[in-house]
């Protein structure tokens, strides 16, 4: 089975001003394809080739795990985005949230300290732990909580890639904006 590049859930203008057309460019239709692409090669004619993108993710290492978490977390973080996003969430996730970091504010700033710090290239996650309670991760590279046992919520893509063109280097200024963009009914549909 082809791992496939899934169409972006809006219009590469749609999430402007916050984030580009020319960013959705080439982050998606270049880097996520890539990943797409190079995957694809790497697991034709293997055990690798009929598995569920998820299964690849948890059995593979190296240059494999790399492409094919690097797809999938993509593909998480378009989701976590929507035109006319933002504001703040409501019900069993805006509880959940409360419960672990005392406020919504709290969140925010803890989720966007985890995001700035993350050094290099790499991730910041909200996730459910196995027990239900809600915590802040930062992954290096491709790194992913779906090879783990955390449930991922919500990400923040923190590769250059994901900002160079819109905010240079200023990686707290995407951060800041990528505020107005968050999907919070994706967020809480990923709880469990």
């Amino acid at each position: 089975m082809a791992i496939e590049l899934p169409p972006l859930p809006y219009d590469r203008a749609a999430l402007e001003p916050h984030m580009s057309a020319e960013t959705l460019d080439f982050h998606y239709g270049k880097h996520h394809k890539t990943y797409v692409d190079n995957a694809n090669k790497m697991i034709e004619g293997t055990e690798f080739a009929d598995m569920p993108l998820v299964d690849i993710i948890r059995r593979s290492q190296g240059a494999l795990f790399n492409n094919v978490a690097q797809v999938w977390n993509h593909t998480f973080f378009w989701n976590c985005m929507k035109p006319n996003g933002g504001g703040e969430p409501t019900g069993k996730l805006a509880d959940a949230i409360n419960l672990a970091f005392g406020d919504f504010a709290t969140f925010k700033e803890e989720f966007a300290k985890t995001c700035i710090g993350t050094f290099g290239s790499g991730w910041g996650w909200l996730v459910q732990r196995p027990d239900g309670s809600l915590a802040l991760v930062s992954t290096s590279n491709a790194n992913t909580p779906i090879a783990g046992e955390d449930t991922p919520l919500l990400t923040c893509d923190v590769w250059e890639h994901a900002y160079y063109i819109d905010y240079r280097n200023a990686r707290p200024k995407f951060v800041e904006a990528f505020w107005n963009l968050v999907n919070w009914d994706f967020v809480a549909s990923n709880m469990k």
